[in-house]
C-alpha cells in the first residue's frame, strides 16, 4: 500500500492548480473557503488524503465531458460471453456487444434475426446461452490492425464470431464439432486471411467417443483455420481446414508478421500426456501434466498447409478439411521446440524476429528467434522426434536469449521503443524489460494476480506505448465489499516515461474477462444510423420487408399474418395489430428515425419480444401467439416527451 502525503509546497500546488484549470477548462476545482483557487485545490486534496501522485493519475486519465477517448480496449466477456467496449484513458465502459449470449439492451437474441446468429452457434442439437469468451482479436491488414472487424471465441464450446465494427453487431458465429473444447483463439494472420482457433484439451476428432484410456491412441489436438472473407465480413467453412495434432494441450497461439509472416506459433502443455484419475488411484491431472522440465512450442507453416490443403491432401472429419499429422510430418509443415515448462503466453516480437514465450512454473521469458527456426526446418536440423514422429528442434539452437524476470511470468506486449512489458503472475507485477539486451528495467505491482495485460496496438507491427491495462485475476481490497464473488481488476497503467505509473482502477463485475486489445479510436469508423432507411443489420442492404412510411399495413398470408410497422417519435404505425390464437405473427419493424441517437424499442408482453430499433434499421420479428388476450406493445427506450405515449395492443382473438 502506497502511504498518502500531505501536499505542503506553493509550487506543487500551483502547479496541479494549473493542471485543475486547464483540464476543467478554467473553472475552479473545487468551491469554498481556503484563499482562492490555489487554496481550493490544496484544501480538497488534504481533505480526501491525496497525494501529488493521485492527482496526476487523475488529471491523466480525466476526460471531460464532450470530449473523446483516444483509444478502444475490446475486452472479452468471459463467463457473459459477450464483448466489452472501453474508452482509454477515461476507462469508461461504452457498450457490451451481445455474441454468445442474449443481451436484452440491444434486443440480441429477443426475437429478431439476431435470434438465429446466436442458433449458428449451437453444438449438437445443443442450445447454448453461454459461452466462456477469452481472446479478442481485431482484423489486420499488414499486420496493424484496421478497425473493420473483431474475432471471439468461446472456449468451452469452440466456437468463433464475427463482430462488425461499422455498427458493433454479431454478425456471424462458426463451429466444428472436430474439436471439444480450445483456448488458442482468435488470433488473425496478418492481412486477416484467417482466424486461427486451436483446441485445447485433447479428444478423438469428429465427437466420437474412446475410452479415456486409449489417451494416446485415440485422442488429438488440432489447430482450425478459418477462412476470413474480408469483402463479405464472414468465415467461409467450405474453405477452411485443420492441421491434426498430437495430444497435448495446445494453448495460446500467435502469427508471425513481416519476415515471418506464413508462420503460426502455438504453445503446449502436458507433454506427459496426464489425463487425471484421482478416485482411480492416479495423480490429480495438474500434478502429472506438469513433471517434465519442457514442453513444445509448435511451429507451423501456415501458408505450406493452405497450399497442402487446396491440393486434396486432406481428410474430412465433421466436416472440416483435416491435414493429417504424418503429412503436416511428411510435407515439412510442423515442428516442435522444447520451451519452459508450463507455458502460456506465446507472443511475436512488433518486427516479426521474435518470440516471447513465459513458463509459469519458470523466472524467465525466453526470446526464441525465428528465423532461426525457420533455417533449421528448412534444413532438417533436427534433434529427435516426439512420440508421434513430429520432428523437435535444439532449444539452444532456435533461443536469442531469456530475461530473468520473476516468478510466474505469462503474457507480454509491446511498446514503441523496444521494450516489453510481461505479466508475472505469482509475484503479481508488471515487468518491463529490453528486448535487446533481456534485462529487467521496471517492475510496477499489480492488485491482485495479474493474468493478461494489453498495451496500445502492443501486438501489431507499429505498437504505440503510452498506456498498459493490466487485467487482474483477483480486487480483494480495491474497491467497496459486494460479497464473497468479487469484480476483477483492470489498472491502467502509463507506460510512456521511464517509470511505469498507475493511473487508474476498474472493476469487470461481470464474468472473468481474460484479454483485450486496444484500438486507436480514430480507426474506427462506425456508422451514426442506418443509410439508407430500412437497411436490415445483418445484410447492410435495404431488407425485401422494409416498411416505408405511408404504407403500413397488415395482410395475411399462408404463413401467418405479416405487419408492416413503422417507429418514429412518438408512435408505432400500425398500433393495433389483431391475430387469431394459434397464428404465426410476421413483424416487419423499421425505425423511420435519422437523427443521431433518436433509438425506439419494441417490447410484446408476454411474447419474449424485445427489439432495438436505432435510426433507419430493420427488423423482422417472427413468434407464434400460443393463447388468447391482449398484450400490450410500447417503446423501451425513452425517445421524446410523450414516450410512454409510444404503444399499442396486440389482439390475439380465441380459437
Amino acid at each position: 500500500m502506497q502511504q498518502k502525503t500531505r501536499i505542503r509546497s506553493p509550487r506543487i500546488v500551483a502547479i496541479l492548480t494549473l493542471s485543475v484549470f486547464a483540464a476543467c477548462g478554467g473553472r475552479q476545482a473545487a468551491n469554498g473557503g481556503g484563499g482562492g483557487a490555489g487554496g481550493d485545490v490544496l484544501a480538497l486534496m488534504n481533505a480526501r488524503g491525496l497525494s501529488e501522485q493521485d492527482v496526476t493519475a487523475a488529471l491523466k486519465t480525466y476526460t471531460p465531458t464532450g470530449k473523446h477517448d483516444e483509444y478502444y480496449t475490446f475486452a472479452s466477456g468471459g463467463h457473459g460471453g459477450n464483448l466489452i467496449v472501453i474508452g482509454v484513458p477515461s476507462m469508461r465502459i461504452l457498450k457490451y456487444v451481445g455474441v454468445f449470449s442474449p443481451e436484452p439492451w440491444q434486443g440480441y437474441g429477443y426475437g429478431d434475426e439476431s435470434g438465429e446468429v446466436l442458433r449458428q452457434g449451437n453444438r449438437g442439437g445443443q442450445t447454448l446461452t453461454w459461452a466462456d469468451m477469452h481472446h479478442p482479436a481485431l482484423s489486420e491488414t499488414a499486420g496493424d490492425y484496421d478497425g473493420k472487424y473483431i474475432f471471439v471465441n468461446d472456449k468451452c464450446n469452440p466456437r468463433v464470431a464475427v463482430v462488425d465494427l461499422s455498427d458493433f453487431t454479431t454478425q456471424q458465429i462458426v463451429s466444428s464439432e472436430l474439436i471439444a473444447s480450445e483456448h488458442g483463439a482468435t488470433f488473425v494472420t496478418p492481412d486477416t486471411d484467417y482466424v486461427v482457433e486451436t483446441s485445447q484439451y485433447p479428444a478423438p476428432l469428429g465427437g466420437v467417443y474412446a475410452p479415456i484410456e486409449q489417451f494416446d491412441e485415440k485422442y488429438r489436438g488440432a489447430m482450425i483455420f478459418w477462412k476470413f472473407d474480408k469483402a463479405r465480413g464472414r468465415i467461409v467453412p467450405a474453405e477452411s481446414f485443420a492441421i491434426e495434432l498430437p495430444p497435448y494441450m495446445q494453448d495460446l497461439a500467435d502469427c508471425g508478421k513481416k519476415g515471418s509472416d506464413g508462420w503460426v506459433f502455438c504453445n503446449s502443455i502436458n507433454t506427459e500426456r496426464a489425463y487425471g484419475g484421482i478416485l482411480e488411484g492416479k495423480p490429480p491431472l495438474e500434478s502429472g501434466a506438469t513433471q517434465n522440465d519442457m514442453d513444445y512450442l509448435h511451429c507451423i507453416n501456415w501458408r505450406g498447409a493452405e497450399a497442402i490443403a487446396k491440393a486434396g491432401k486432406t481428410e474430412t472429419i465433421a466436416g472440416m478439411r483435416v491435414i493429417r499429422m504424418q503429412t503436416a510430418i511428411d510435407e515439412g509443415l510442423l515442428a516442435f521446440v522444447p520451451e519452459p515448462k508450463s507455458p502460456h503466453g506465446v507472443d511475436v516480437t512488433p518486427d516479426g524476429t521474435g518470440i516471447v514465450v513465459g513458463g509459469k512454473l519458470d523466472t524467465h521469458t525466453t526470446l526464441f528467434d525465428i528465423q532461426k527456426i525457420i533455417a533449421q526446418m528448412r534444413a532438417k536440423q533436427f534433434v529427435g522426434k516426439d512420440p508421434y514422429g513430429v520432428p523437435i528442434l535444439d532449444f539452444k539452437s532456435s533461443v536469442f536469449g531469456q530475461c530473468e524476470i520473476g516468478l510466474g511470468p505469462l503474457h507480454t506486449v509491446f511498446d514503441d521503443k523496444g521494450f516489453a512489458y510481461t505479466s508475472v503472475f505469482i509475484e503479481t507485477v508488471v515487468a518491463k524489460w529490453s528486448l535487446k539486451d533481456l534485462v529487467v528495467v521496471d517492475k510496477i505491482d499489480t492488485h491482485f494476480n495479474i493474468g493478461h495485460l494489453v498495451s496500445a496496438e502492443g501486438d501489431t507491427v507499429s505498437p504505440d506505448g503510452k498506456y498498459l491495462i493490466a487485467m487482474n485475476k483477483w480486487a480483494l481490497d480495491r474497491f467497496a465489499p459486494v460479497g464473497p464473488l468479487l469484480p476483477q481488476n483492470f489498472q491502467l497503467i502509463d507506460i510512456s516515461g521511464a517509470k511505469m505509473q498507475l493511473l487508474y482502477d476498474m472493476p469487470l463485475p461481470l464474468g472473468e474477462p481474460h484479454n483485450a486489445q486496444m484500438i486507436k479510436a480514430g480507426k474506427l469508423k462506425p456508422i451514426e444510423v442506418y443509410k439508407p432507411i430500412g437497411t436490415n443489420p445483418y445484410t447492410h442492404d435495404v431488407d425485401p420487408s422494409a416498411t416505408v412510411a405511408g404504407k403500413e399495413r397488415i395482410e395475411r398470408k399462408a404463413d401467418g399474418v405479416h405487419v408492416y410497422m413503422t417507429a418514429v417519435r412518438s408512435h408505432f404505425s400500425p398500433d393495433i395489430v389483431r391475430v387469431k390464437q394459434g397464428d404465426t405473427v410476421h413483424l416487419h419493424v423499421t425505425s423511420v428515425e435519422q437523427a443521431k441517437d433518436a433509438t425506439h424499442g419494441l417490447a410484446i408482453g408476454g411474447q419474449n419480444i424485445n427489439v432495438s430499433l436505432e435510426p433507419g434499421k430493420h427488423c423482422n420479428i417472427v413468434f407464434k401467439v400460443e393463447r388468447a388476450g391482449v398484450f400490450p406493445f410500447y417503446c423501451t427506450e425513452f425517445c421524446s416527451a410523450l414516450h410512454l405515449e409510444m404503444a399499442g395492443y396486440l389482439l390475439v382473438e380465441p380459437k
